[in-house]
């Protein structure tokens, strides 16, 4: 793509209508060179357009690093009007979670303003994508905000991550932390080291249910531990606001309360919905988190088969 029609496609990004669906949300400096914008708690919807993640970036001394961009191209234009609002330095690094496309596929908004963007994943992720979950969010997405997102077009990660990896990136250093099974198999946590911010993806919820159909509470419990021997201050979790390692203390407590009480009640031949008002009831902190009534009794039984097979 010449000059001319890179800045073209940067103009066509930063000016779409799409660009609303970040109106009414601000972006939170969380460090020296880390800001996201703290997304709503709910499910992606027509009133959200699908936006409800937490995307981040790091502006360095010569550029901007975003850590998972959103669920759509318009989500991802409505970050790089807020990241412009700030700088304009080119972003030239992408960093995704994990495979569920309400955090990644805002990658398309990023590759059609800056062509060369390298883009960054845990090497299941962009496996796991191209072999079918990047159509089924897509679709997904499409379905669940009735078209909102339907310009979306799938931009894969183009580069595969190791564990414990050190990504230089002017000034800042970005370390990955790869998961076997966490939230999925597909996980990475991202630590900004000279921040000293850790970013978890959906290995950390904060005041909104999670989801382990495709996940491990075991594994789960274990990138929380792993989260809080670092050296950090911060953490931005997939989803809810952002704080300090009380974010990883309080989803592992969330975990280990759910996940321990079913093994010891599955040991004494309790069915799942025999479980439910027990485990609420000791869940009683966490009981105003969203959609905490519509999601506790499909995580009591995620639960209960991981016990069983263990």
């Amino acid at each position: 793509m010449t000059v001319p029609a890179m800045l073209l496609a940067k103009s066509a990004a930063e000016n779409s209508t799409g660009n609303s669906v970040m109106d009414n949300f601000d972006v939170t400096k969380v460090a020296e060179h880390t800001w996201v914008v703290l997304g709503p708690t709910g499910q992606p919807s027509v009133k959200n357009k699908g936006f409800m993640n937490n995307p981040a970036f790091i502006i360095t001394d010569k550029s901007v690093i975003v850590i998972d961009p959103g669920s759509s191209v318009n989500v991802g234009r409505a970050l790089l009007k807020k990241i412009r609002a700030k700088t304009d330095k080119p972003v030239t690094h992408v960093f995704n979670s994990h495979v569920h496309g309400d955090h990644w596929l805002g990658n398309h908004a990023m590759q059609e303003a800056y062509p060369n963007v390298e883009i960054y994943a845990h090497p299941e992720m962009i496996n796991e994508a191209k072999n079918g979950e990047a159509e089924s969010w897509i679709n997904l997405m499409k379905t669940l905000t009735e078209g909102a997102t339907k310009e979306t077009k799938i931009v894969y990660p183009s580069t595969a991550l190791k564990n414990g990896e050190e990504i230089k990136i002017d000034n800042i250093t970005i370390k990955s932390h790869l998961n076997v099974k966490a939230h999925t198999k597909t996980d990475a946590m991202f630590e900004i080291l000279e921040d000293k911010v850790l970013v978890t993806g959906d290995n950390a919820f904060r005041a909104r249910m999670p989801r382990l159909d495709d996940g491990s509470y075991v594994g789960n419990i274990k990138a929380m531990d792993v989260g809080l021997a670092l050296d950090i201050k911060k953490v931005i979790p997939g989803h809810g606001p952002v704080g300090g390692k009380e974010v990883l203390t309080e989803f592992k407590d969330f975990l280990k309360i759910i996940y321990d009480t079913s093994k010891t009640l599955a040991d004494e031949d309790m069915e799942s919905f025999e479980m439910k008002p027990i485990i609420v009831k000791k869940l009683e902190k966490f009981k105003d988190w969203d959609n905490f009534d519509g999601a506790i009794g499909k995580l009591i039984s995620v639960a209960v088969l991981e016990a069983e097979s263990e």
